[in-house]
């Protein structure tokens, strides 16, 4: 039964993106300030070998004129009774004292630190949810791989470069996936920087090694040959690449004894396609939604661009709008989309974020088949529920959208608060939600009307998704882009159709 009648989305301001744990920037910062408090604790550990090191150093200085002294005239210096007694107490007591000195563990403190942390430590799912996301956002804004490794990104505060090491761990993680079109993107990269002389600790024939198997996975068996060849030429005992070579060579010389030139048509044609899949999780309408995202395919003509006005909203006669009534604006109109303009304040906004960040989990959705909430590959972000009992912020909040609305809000849903890091994202579905300011990315899209909505701090998107019949809007299915730069913090409310009876009365035409 459909029961969610809209979504309003309150934008709040900045602060990546994996299956799992770290996919809140929240969380992603701490691990910046862990990173922090470890390079302070190396560096006291460095001090202290250094210090040690200093001790050593003097001592041994100090000996060494000493016994270049004493090895001149051995008799005559222990003749004296004090130089005597001296080499016996240092051989005696201080050599051992020395001894103890070397031998002193000063990486205790470091060691301790760092095992404390590690438990806060991204484990591997982690390092390869992040790489998933940086080819998702691949995708998703047509970035080439060089823009992406030179830090060439929209909006950037602090450029970053991606390393042969880098680059070889993407395509390694793309190869695992069997996402063969990314691995060959990723190796040929790395196979680029190695060529403009990046020293690395990988090799090129490590590189060819996985780039010419992901070319003959996609169909291109000339240039898996030529790329065999070369990785010989390299490493002419590489066990794997003779075998590879030897087969190449089998279906090829095969394919041309056979002569069958409609075959050989079909063969290309089925390569073309297999390049062209991009992603292994593609859907049909992600070419739609990818577009949007990007700010291309919006279908908003100019004339009814005309009809689309900014407002001031006094929630039909609302007492505490007529003084100083809200700012509203028509982003769409079918499906009809309003944005209100600063209706949540900063100082809100962070006791809203403060409230969640310590509950934020891994966003989950339904499951049609079990009837269980679970996490999806399609839905990247964090979330937490705030009750308008806990904080007489929230509760403030709460009213304001029954203010503004003109709906009741006691049947409604708690108050979201989600988090979108880089990468995060949610493709396309119903609600039958959302946002801060981004510095590239972030928008909400919708693909079947071509739509986009793009965050701005400090505003709410409003919108029904369903009918006055109650019969489900599905022009109203909807997308939040993945984040390219920067992070979203969202809050989403919604409100039951229950409740609703006289503030939105139910109309006979399905449609309506």
């Amino acid at each position: 039964m459909i029961w969610c009648i809209l979504i309003v989305a309150i934008l709040l301001p900045q602060s990546l993106a994996h299956p799992g744990f770290f996919t809140s920037i929240g969380q992603m910062t701490d691990l910046i300030y862990t990173e922090k408090d470890l390079v302070t604790s190396l560096k006291d550990y460095i001090k202290a070998e250094e210090d040690k090191l200093e001790q050593i150093k003097k001592w041994a200085e100090k000996l060494d004129r000493l016994t270049s002294t004493a090895t001149k005239d051995p008799e005559g210096f222990v003749g004296h009774p004090v130089n005597a007694f001296k080499l016996v107490k240092r051989l005696n007591t201080e050599w051992s004292e020395l001894e103890n000195l070397v031998l002193k563990d000063m990486s205790d403190g470091f060691i301790s630190n760092l095992t404390i942390q590690r438990q806060y430590f991204p484990n591997d799912e982690d390092q390869v949810g992040a790489a998933k996301a940086l080819l998702r956002l691949q995708d998703t804004y047509n970035l080439d791989t060089d823009t992406i490794s030179k830090g060439n990104l929209p909006g950037v505060k602090h450029k970053s470069f991606l390393t042969v090491e880098d680059c070889f761990e993407l395509g390694k993680v793309a190869y695992t996936e069997a996402d063969y079109y990314h691995t060959e993107l990723w190796m040929e990269q790395a196979l680029r920087q190695l060529d403009e002389g990046e020293v690395s600790t990988i090799d090129k024939v490590s590189v060819l090694d996985y780039l010419s198997y992901a070319v003959y996975q996609q169909g291109d068996l000339d240039k898996a040959l030529l790329l065999t060849k070369k990785l010989l030429e390299l490493d002419p005992e590489h066990q794997r690449a003779n075998g590879n070579l030897k087969y190449f060579e089998y279906i090829m010389a095969k394919e041309k004894d056979d002569n069958k030139s409609a075959s050989d048509d079909q063969s290309d044609q089925k390569t073309t396609s297999k390049k062209k899949g991009v992603a292994v999780d593609y859907l049909p309408e992600r070419q739609k939604y990818e577009m949007l995202c990007r700010g291309e395919g919006i279908k908003m003509t100019p004339r009814r661009q005309k009809k689309l006005f900014c407002r001031y909203h006094d929630g039909n006669r609302n007492p505490k709008f007529i003084l100083a009534p809200a700012k509203q604006e028509d982003e769409w109109d079918k499906p009809r989309i309003i944005r209100f303009h600063d209706i949540i304040s900063d100082a809100e906004i962070e006791i809203v974020k403060d409230l969640a960040k310590p509950r934020l989990s891994r966003a989950t959705v339904h499951d049609p088949e079990t009837g269980k909430l679970t996490t999806a590959q399609y839905r990247v972000s964090k979330s937490a529920w705030l009750s308008g009992y806990e904080n007489p912020v929230v509760s403030r909040i709460n009213m304001r959208i029954q203010d503004l609305t003109g709906l009741d809000v006691s049947t409604a849903e708690e108050l979201q608060v989600a988090n979108y890091g880089v990468g995060g994202q949610y493709e396309p579905h119903f609600d039958f939600a959302r946002m801060s300011d981004v510095s590239a990315g972030g928008a909400t899209v919708f693909p079947e009307v071509g739509a986009s909505v793009w965050p701005k701090k400090g505003t709410a998107v409003f919108w029904y998704n369903l009918f006055a019949s109650g019969e489900g809007d599905y022009s109203t299915r909807h997308a939040a882009c993945p984040v390219l730069v920067g992070n979203k913090w969202v809050s989403n409310k919604w409100l039951h159709e229950r409740g609703q009876e006289f503030r939105r009365p139910c109309t006979l035409s399905e449609l309506e």
